[in-house]
């Protein structure tokens, strides 16, 4: 068996058992390995931005450890590139997803398009290990060492160079947007001060820090039988499902047999106004690749409940670190004026109330909140009604603090 198919097997096994599929169901998901979603060609602008009438342009931006990462700029349909910009605003996807997470839905739904549409900056990442990117300097993503890294190094490089560059580009402080896994990062990159110091104010949908009261029931099966330290043991260091095998599996399963909101219910929570009808579109785009050390670094965080660096163990962590245990990331070095701005929902399963409220109270910044009791962890970015819902009240947070300016 090729090692990129055995961390699928054992993903299958845990997974099948939690599904209502039959044994002729789950030997037709195996026989689908080579159907597969067309993967997208071409660059995010092409793909989503242009043909939606918005100018869009793309940057390089080198990170101190040697990726190359996609910057997309996009601003409102109708206007010219060099017209007047409003307050740059960078939009920080999930774990698993890529800067296409913001356009997925029509123009009127998607926040990339209406972040633009208002008058914004509209400023799009891309982490290292995404299919936008542009690789290493150096190593090729067939290397192991391509994929040594967690979000620690997406926050505390990938992040921070982002922000540099926009910062340096515009002139402004930056109005900083995550979801999921880009609040983790958002969150740890703010308690380093120069970092802190080119943002403006951030806004978190689906706000984690802490991981240790989630409820999605095929993530804690896969915590609990250690999946994470399995895959490393074999030398698994990229995770891909788009592979053949992977996209086949998925495929089958979303294919008549169960609907694809129940699988996703198991890992976010119940969804109550994801867009089940476009589902092959989004496939289409999503997943995108991550690291195994990346999925390692966030099981920690659910077994130990705590908001840390990556723990090597001990012997190494002395050596990293300077200590035996992994740095806690301290939310209380947030700047006290450093406005925040929080979205979460009653049925988010990754997201939960409890580690919601851990953060909080560590927190010693002002900060705002919209919770919504029915949305689950995706309603934040593909939910149909997010825009009245969640995204008016954001641009309200973001437009306190002042007028825009021309870069």
């Amino acid at each position: 068996m090729s090692p990129s198919l055995v961390p699928v097997v054992l993903i299958t096994y845990l997974l099948l058992p939690l599904l209502p599929l039959s044994t002729a169901d789950a030997t037709a998901a195996t026989s689908a390995i080579h159907r597969r979603p067309p993967a997208p060609r071409g660059s995010l602008c092409s793909q989503l931005v242009q043909p939606a009438g918005y100018p869009c342009s793309e940057y390089t931006v080198q990170t101190k450890d040697g990726y190359l990462l996609a910057l997309h700029r996009v601003s409102s349909s109708g206007q010219n590139l060099r017209a007047q910009r409003g307050r740059p605003v960078l939009l920080q996807h999930g774990l698993f997803m890529g800067g296409d997470a913001w356009f997925l839905n029509s123009a009127d739904q998607s926040l990339g398009f209406i972040l633009a549409d208002h008058g914004f900056d509209v400023w799009i990442g891309n982490v290292r290990g995404t299919r936008w990117s542009y690789g290493h300097i150096s190593l090729s993503e067939r290397d192991k060492d391509f994929w040594d890294w967690s979000w620690q190094e997406l926050a505390l490089c990938d992040l921070a160079e982002m922000v540099h560059f926009i910062n340096s580009t515009t002139g402004s402080k930056v109005f900083l947007v995550g979801h999921s896994q880009g609040t983790i990062m958002s969150l740890a990159a703010l308690t380093q001060p120069d970092i802190a110091e080119m943002v403006e104010a951030a806004a978190l949908l689906s706000p984690i820090s802490y991981l240790g009261h989630i409820t999605a029931p095929l993530v804690w099966r896969m915590v609990n039988m250690h999946v994470d330290q399995m895959i490393i043991a074999m030398g698994i260091h990229q995770l891909n499902f788009r592979s053949d095998f992977d996209v086949g599996i998925m495929d089958a399963i979303c294919d008549g047999r169960i609907e694809c909101n129940d699988l996703l219910t198991s890992i976010t929570g119940k969804n109550c106004c994801f867009n089940n009808s476009r589902v092959d579109f989004y496939l289409e785009y999503e997943p995108h690749p991550s690291s195994s050390k990346n999925l390692r670094h966030l099981f920690q965080m659910i077994r130990k409940g705590s908001f840390s660096m990556y723990d090597y163990g001990v012997l190494k962590n002395l050596k990293v670190y300077g200590q035996f245990k992994p740095p806690m990331f301290d939310l209380t070095r947030i700047p006290k004026t450093m406005p925040l701005w929080m979205a979460y929902g009653g049925n988010d399963a990754l997201s939960d109330i409890t580690d919601v409220k851990q953060t909080l109270s560590e927190l010693h910044c002002k900060t705002e909140l919209v919770y919504l009791e029915n949305y689950g962890h995706v309603d934040f970015i593909l939910g149909l009604n997010a825009k009245e819902e969640i995204y008016d009240h954001m641009i309200g947070f973001f437009r306190s603090f002042g007028k825009s300016y021309s870069s």
